[in-house]
């Protein structure tokens, strides 16, 4: 069984169609996706899918790119995380490649959410997008190593992974390690420790090779999974194994 950890199926290109969406994604033999809410006014449709399906789990938080507003606090946060089916606090982070400085609100909705996990006890799913130095940063000042969780879609540096994994994160590679100009990051795969790696589709975007321009889905991660079978010198069975007992150990499934 594959896991795709991370996927937004309330997002309209999925949510249209989620049945099929669904028995696609069994039929994939990918038997457990996480949905990861983007925003407050998103969650009940996120949380409300989870609760339908049992192989749909949810996630709570606002996403860097969402203009500063309705902002979360630790308090709903935490709130929000205890209901059922809910396992982490996100997507949250910094992403500086649209946006101008300052950004003193995307920095602050950050710690928030870090706040909010440690409160919690629940893990962090963190993006970073041209922060990775204030990410990391971040994340030792507000101890987000005692959350624990993942660095979502990642496309940084080696150096950037082991600071992340130093603080007890995961790693998890989309459909952007199967591109062919994805040399960097290919690296990045081959050299990081299969025992702290995940596997996600990102849904609906960065389908893999050879799905690249078509509307992702959880269905497709098994692509994702190979790409890293051939980069880590495993066979594809190994990776699957392992990616899907390493999100048991991310998200504190084992014991449930």
């Amino acid at each position: 069984m594959y896991v795709d950890s991370h996927c937004h199926l309330a997002f309209p290109e999925l949510a249209g169609d989620i049945a099929g969406v669904l028995d696609r994604m069994a039929a994939a033999r990918v038997g457990l996706a996480l949905s990861v809410c983007t925003r407050l006014d998103e969650f009940e449709r996120v949380h409300a899918l989870a609760c339908r399906d049992e192989r749909v789990y949810a996630s709570v938080g606002v996403h860097p790119d969402t203009p500063p507003g309705d902002e979360p606090t630790v308090q709903g946060l935490v709130e929000l995380a205890r209901r059922p089916r809910v396992i982490a606090i996100g997507e949250t982070g910094l992403d500086y490649y649209r946006l101008p400085e300052p950004l003193d609100w995307q920095r602050d909705r950050f710690r928030t959410h870090i706040r909010a996990a440690r409160a919690a006890g629940k893990p962090l799913i963190i993006h970073t997008r041209s922060a990775a130095l204030d990410t990391l940063r971040i994340m030792r000042e507000e101890r987000a190593g005692e959350a624990g969780g993942v660095m979502h879609c990642f496309t940084e540096s080696l150096d950037v992974a082991l600071g992340a994994m130093e603080m007890g994160f995961f790693i998890s590679f989309s459909g952007i390690v199967t591109f062919k100009n994805a040399v960097e990051l290919q690296a990045v795969a081959r050299a990081l420790p299969l025992d702290r790696l995940l596997i996600e589709t990102d849904a609906p975007y960065l389908a893999p090779v050879p799905f690249r321009g078509r509307t992702n889905e959880p269905g497709f991660v098994p692509f994702v999974a190979n790409k890293l079978a051939e980069l880590q010198g495993a066979s594809a069975a190994r990776v699957e194994a392992i990616t899907t007992e390493n999100f048991a150990r991310c998200f504190n499934l084992l014991a449930a």
